[in-house]
């Protein structure tokens, strides 16, 4: 009888123990297939962003040296979520030749962008003089001698994703458009894009 009652009283101790560890896997098992649902179904994918249109309003070059531009792009983002929008913040522009800013950053207006929807900016870019390199001024004067120019344009700014309620933290995106753009020395306006690949987004 004391042996038997003893293996009783242990059956009878361990029980709660193995209960609670079963409830314990059953219940991670569950949130893990959520969270793996959840992923799988409002997964985001990154905005694509690309150059249309261009336009060149001044660009001279002045001592010793500094370079005065004012352009004008249009890029049209898309959001390719069926279930996530996406939230812009501190959104800012510039313009790049030969891998040097020669505009100061343009602040853009937050934007929100709604699942599926297609948007356009049209953000004017340039000022005042931007001190620039020897290099950057000898090769405007070469492309603008065959009448092209290669360009980049620069986005830079802080992006949320939203489903229903829920927001996302705050993501760095960082976006290069690369152009080719028709243009002889002097000329003002709307210039032709000769090439226009996909911009490259980083997020």
């Amino acid at each position: 009888m004391t042996k038997g009652g003893t293996s009783s009283g242990n059956f009878a101790a361990q029980n709660p123990v193995s209960v609670i560890c079963k409830v314990l896997f059953i219940f991670l098992l569950l949130a893990g297939v959520t969270v793996l649902t959840l992923w799988l179904v409002y997964r985001p994918y990154k905005p694509h962003f690309n150059v249309v249109g261009a336009a060149v309003y001044d660009l001279n070059v002045t001592s010793p040296p500094f370079l005065t531009t004012s352009m004008q792009f249009t890029i049209v983002t898309r959001n390719p979520n069926k279930r996530v929008a996406i939230i812009y913040d501190k959104l800012s522009a510039y313009v790049s030749y030969r891998n040097q800013q020669i505009t100061p950053p343009v602040y853009l207006p937050p934007l929100f962008h709604e699942t599926k929807s297609t948007v356009a900016m049209s953000p004017v870019l340039g000022g005042g003089p931007v001190p620039v390199s020897v290099e950057v001024v000898n090769g405007l004067v070469m492309d603008e001698t065959y009448g092209v120019v290669g360009l980049r344009v620069v986005l830079l700014g802080r992006l949320r994703w939203k489903t229903g309620a829920i927001k996302t933290a705050r993501y760095g995106v960082y976006v290069k458009c690369d152009v080719w753009v028709g243009l002889k020395k002097g000329f003002v306006g709307q210039v032709p894009l000769l090439s226009s690949k996909p911009c490259k987004v980083d997020v």
